[in-house]
């Protein structure tokens, strides 16, 4: 589970507690610990240095080493394994469908697609499609202010070129964040979808 750009927090929690009641084993590593600890800090303008400094390939690595950790606790079966993750997690979650050939599916919860390259993201996942090595299925709202619905489009026609099978849905009025029911942004009807939407996803692709 792939924490928002917030971090680790209570409602990132209640995700892994979510699966695992779900009989799923579940983890949320802590992303950004070497570059910050963002817990405590009030607002987003005060995150997004932290965040900035936090490589793509940092986080491939630490997602790895947080696979071998659940198979090594003999408790997790790795052979079923999926990502999910949420705004910086969803665009995580794309990155690593591409990255681990072991993921069986992923599902991206608006998650950014498109960007520009910088040293610590010299990649997004609209440059990443051809590299897919799972199925991932992306949750976006059409009235999410930054993530517009044609780069949602972009990214879906690119999967087709490149026969990828990912789904996609947008759902109507809706903002970015709406899984989060912590916040304003969050809208219990997609939220709920969603939810249902991850739970089939995942069965259907071996990860449940």
């Amino acid at each position: 589970v792939v924490q928002e750009i917030f971090g680790v927090h209570e409602h990132i929690r209640d995700v892994c507690r979510r699966l695992a009641k779900l009989g799923y084993f579940a983890v949320a590593p802590e992303l950004y610990a070497r570059q910050g600890d963002v817990s405590k800090l009030k607002s987003i303008d005060e995150v997004r240095p932290i965040v900035a400094k936090v490589p793509d390939a940092q986080v491939m690595a630490d997602l790895d080493a947080a696979v071998a950790f659940a198979k090594s606790s003999g408790k997790a079966n790795t052979d079923k394994l999926a990502i999910t993750g949420f705004c910086w997690g969803g665009r995580i979650t794309w990155l690593y469908s591409a990255h681990n050939p072991g993921v069986k599916a992923g599902v991206a919860w608006y998650g950014r697609l498109v960007g520009d390259a910088t040293p610590m993201t010299p990649k997004h996942p609209i440059d990443l499609v051809a590299g897919l090595k799972a199925p991932v299925l992306g949750l976006y709202g059409a009235a999410d202010a930054g993530i517009p619905v044609d780069t949602v489009e972009k990214m879906r026609a690119a999967c087709a070129a490149a026969k990828k099978t990912c789904e996609f849905t947008v759902y109507p009025d809706t903002p970015h964040a709406f899984h989060a029911d912590y916040r304003p942004s969050f809208r219990e009807g997609p939220a709920k979808d969603g939810w249902a939407k991850l739970q089939a996803f995942l069965k259907q692709h071996g990860a449940g």
